[in-house]
């Protein structure tokens, strides 16, 4: 697999490598993108997307962020990124980089770790409650799913502001739940 946009970001690419090479880190492939260990742990990946190219901290909920440049993507408990659209602003927030490259460093030696979402911290919306007691089956397929399964399902659900919207996503899941499916999986 390869990183998406990886042309379009090779200049800012090749000047995060720079910015990040004093820190002694390993750069792997993971998941098709140049990603950074240490020791064996996860310390940040370089990801290209269409509007900009992202650093992205792994453990980034765990910085303190003085900068206010992190930002959070989609549902990620943990990550966290800093984007950029030209070297030049890479450049520019290179001491904020190292800062924080150097904290996550410090914070995984330190064996610091964003704690997990559970299932029960997540609202079931009354939509999905009011189908539970009507079709006993369905509750059962749902509460079948794993936790990782129920916590997609619960926000995508949740995440709809209409009710209708709530109750047209539950009656569009139903089948993927029933075959034990994740919200995101395909046949």
């Amino acid at each position: 697999m390869e990183m998406a946009y990886r042309g379009r970001w090779e200049a800012e690419i090749a000047a995060m490598q720079r910015v990040l090479a004093p820190f002694g880190m390993v750069e792997e492939c993971k998941w098709g993108k140049p990603t950074y260990t240490m020791n064996g742990k996860n310390i940040v990946i370089l990801q290209g997307f269409k509007e900009y190219f992202a650093l992205g901290f792994f453990a980034g909920a765990l910085l303190k962020d003085p900068e206010h440049v992190l930002a959070q993507l989609g549902q990620s408990r943990a990550g966290r990124v800093m984007k950029f659209t030209t070297v030049k602003e890479i450049k520019a927030h290179a001491a904020t980089i190292k800062a924080y490259v150097e904290e996550t460093i410090a914070n995984r030696q330190l064996g610091l770790r964003v704690e997990k979402r559970q299932t029960s911290d997540y609202p079931v919306p009354d939509e999905l409650t009011a189908r539970f007691r009507k079709d006993a089956r369905f509750k059962r397929a749902f509460e079948a799913l794993t936790p990782g399964r129920q916590r997609g399902y619960l926000y995508y659900f949740a995440s709809a502001k209409q009710s209708a919207t709530r109750e047209s996503r539950i009656e569009k899941a139903m089948p993927a739940i029933y075959e034990g499916r994740g919200f995101l999986e395909r046949r």
